[in-house]
């Protein structure tokens, strides 16, 4: 009998019917599983799908081998969460999806029309994202748990900065460096009233004998939990937002609370039981109507912050840690970044059409009027923005390109890191390529540790 590779074998065709969660309207050949991890699918449109995102970001587009490689690297560290235990909570998938779908109704104008273009629901939709969505933030989560300890230093950029020929130094095209300053809607006094007069209906049917779990499933906003009957599971003091624990932890076990309000929204709470620092709760959750807040009170506080600006009775920086109410820029005097961490912001195609067209009206120095807003977890706000610094197109340098220099170093250090943890981690699933695939580098790196792999024969 042959010898058998414990982690890889090389397997033929497996036809197997799927259905993409939200396409790119691309053509996309008939599906064929071409890779395993554990119980994890490779789908040949997967690797058509990455290969038409790399073109539609037009960067350099990889070899298929490169592409079945990725894909193999992100199923592991699927794999490996599940095998570590490593989980995401469901309101972080809640709030990607909200701000997915927000996304792409910008993108498509309207609700409805998102409706139209994919013959589906929107609540169809949402379902069908939330796995991948899932998916997505343990690969990061898995990936920042092997990262975490990184370090770049400024001897490590000039290092890299010297060892690229001077006539291979990149091109930077036009950027620039923007700041804002937030105010998130209100909930409009007639909604709010209209959402605590429901929950305090919820409350009545329960003290009438009404299962608390039953109504929660069917009519709470936060559908992770109401999947479980509102349940939250245990949590320790200090985790959930402070106007909900505060209510909670004032409860007597099965005792309801009235309404209360946070940033989520107006929550219906029982308390279950407390276990020492721990407490174990659930709720009914009801979300406001972002189309009808109040922009009222945004504006006007956003209308004056803009006017001390604009005479000089206030700096822009301080202006966004003393007003700014997203926590993501307020601190660092409202300056917006990217997801690498770059203030930089290239001038092109890749920056949202309505900052590329508010720039091309603006001048350097001068801040605009509030204007609406749709932050990326989908809350309505107003917003003013700080035209800091254009930065003109260049070869990149030391001393103009650190920061993006660093990314870079850190990108590089992180992938040698991903690297080295799958070869470590590789012995711990089982792996399967298709036959096609057998001559990729990556597939003999794996094979070549004096197994023999054996393959499907007739």
């Amino acid at each position: 009998m042959k010898k058998v590779l414990k982690w890889i074998v090389v397997f033929g065709a497996l036809m197997a019917p799927f259905c993409g969660a939200m396409g790119q309207g691309q053509p996309i050949s008939v599906n064929k599983v071409i890779g395993k991890v554990d119980n994890y699918y490779i789908l040949r449109s997967d690797l058509e799908e990455l290969i038409l995102q790399y073109k539609a970001q037009n960067q350099p587009v990889p070899s298929p081998c490169q592409g079945l490689e990725s894909l193999i690297v992100n199923k592991m560290l699927l794999a490996k969460a599940e095998i570590d235990s490593v989980v995401v909570e469901d309101k972080q998938v809640d709030n990607q999806v909200a701000a997915r779908m927000d996304m792409m109704s910008r993108r498509f104008g309207s609700e409805k029309n998102i409706v139209e273009a994919y013959g589906k629901s929107i609540e169809t939709l949402k379902s069908e994202l939330r796995q991948p969505m899932r998916e997505q933030l343990l690969t990061e989560k898995m990936q920042e748990t092997i990262t975490s300890a990184i370090k770049v230093t400024p001897n490590d950029v000039r290092k890299f900065f010297n060892s690229i020929p001077k006539d291979s130094l990149p091109f930077i095209p036009a950027e620039a460096e923007l700041g804002h300053i937030v105010r998130y809607a209100k909930v409009t006094k007639a909604q709010k009233e209209e959402l605590r007069g429901r929950l305090l209906e919820y409350k009545a049917r329960v003290l009438k004998g009404e299962d608390f779990a039953s109504l929660a499933s069917a009519y709470s906003e936060d559908v992770g939990s109401a999947r479980e009957g509102g349940n939250l599971g245990f949590s320790e003091r200090g985790k959930m937002v402070a106007e909900y624990e505060g209510a909670a932890l004032r409860l007597q076990p099965n005792e309801m609370s009235d309404p209360v309000e946070s940033e989520f929204g107006l929550h219906l709470i029982q308390l279950l039981e407390t276990r020492g620092a721990q407490y174990n709760s659930r709720h009914i959750l009801l979300r406001p109507d972002y189309n009808r807040m109040d922009m009222t009170d945004p504006t006007r506080i956003l209308d004056s912050v803009r006017n001390m600006i604009v005479t000089d009775t206030l700096k822009f920086e301080k202006a966004a840690k003393t007003w700014s109410e997203d926590k993501n820029t307020a601190d660092a005097g409202g300056l917006i970044k990217d997801q690498q961490g770059n203030s930089k912001l290239p001038i092109d195609a890749s920056m949202d059409y309505a900052t590329f067209s508010m720039l091309d009206t603006m001048k350097v120095g001068t801040v605009t009027a509030p204007m609406n807003y749709r932050t990326d977890d989908g809350k309505t706000a107003m917003r003013i923005v700080y035209y800091k610094k254009r930065i003109e197109p260049h070869i990149a340098s030391l001393k103009d390109d650190f920061e993006k220099l660093t990314n870079i170093v850190m990108s590089n250090k992180r992938s040698k890191a991903v690297d080295e943890w799958f070869k470590k981690a590789i012995s711990d699933v089982f792996i399967k390529v298709e036959p096609e695939y057998k001559d990729c580098v990556f597939f003999n790196q794996m094979t070549n540790d004096g197994s023999s792999v054996e393959t499907n024969k007739e």
